[in-house]
């Protein structure tokens, strides 16, 4: 083979091989594109104990650092039931500035942000254990448009927030301002930095509220 032939044949190659990076790539951004959140049914031992007692539950969670749903795993494994994560439709950015400008200016226009959370069978529950962070004393506005897409009018509803050195706030009020058909129990609020070891607290407030 001269040298001729020989640069023709590797350029073949780079292109081929070029045009198979670029179709991989494609490929796997496709993939990337994940299905709306859905509810996640237990199969744990607390599930099994929730349905002999006749008690259908549904922990819902908002979460953008981790820290509430780490709260809400916790509270599903010692309860068992389903879980699902209120998922804005247009995710907040990772960016912590970004996300403070965009959350504000959706709470100062009382925003109801689309959301991509399915529940197929929402009426069945007759407990909602739901969680989000304090956001300038309230609920992310995600949360609202969740409570007034899935009633919860009638239901238990066992709060818990989570919060940055603000205590409580509003959370509980504002929440039951928009929903003030549901029977609410006592709400649990633990700082995010306790919120990833908080076994023992969350297991005493369920304790507390016979789960």
């Amino acid at each position: 083979m001269n040298r001729r032939d020989f640069l023709k044949l590797a350029g073949v190659s780079l292109l081929s091989l070029a045009a198979l990076t670029m179709g991989c790539g494609s490929f796997n951004a496709a993939k990337a594109d994940a299905p709306a959140p859905k509810v996640k049914q237990s199969t744990s031992e607390g599930a099994s104990q929730n349905m002999n007692n006749g008690k259908k539950i549904l922990v819902a969670y908002f979460s953008w650092s981790g820290n509430t749903k780490a709260v809400a795993e916790e509270i599903h494994k010692q309860v068992g039931g389903d879980i699902v994560e209120i998922v804005p439709a247009t995710p907040y950015s990772e960016t912590y500035s970004v996300t403070v400008a965009k959350a504000k200016a959706e709470q100062a226009a009382n925003a109801r942000p689309a959301i991509s959370t399915k529940i197929a069978d929402f009426d069945k529950y007759d407990v909602v254990f739901l969680g989000y962070p304090n956001w300038w004393g309230s609920f992310p506005m995600p949360v609202a448009t969740f409570v007034e897409t899935y009633k919860l009018d009638g239901k238990t509803v066992a709060p818990f927030f989570t919060h940055g050195g603000g205590g409580e706030q509003r959370c509980l009020s504002d929440l039951q301002k928009l929903t003030p058909n549901a029977k609410f129990t006592q709400d649990l609020v633990l700082s995010g930095s306790s919120a990833k070891n908080a076994q023992g607290q969350i297991k005493s407030w369920l304790d507390s509220l016979q789960f």
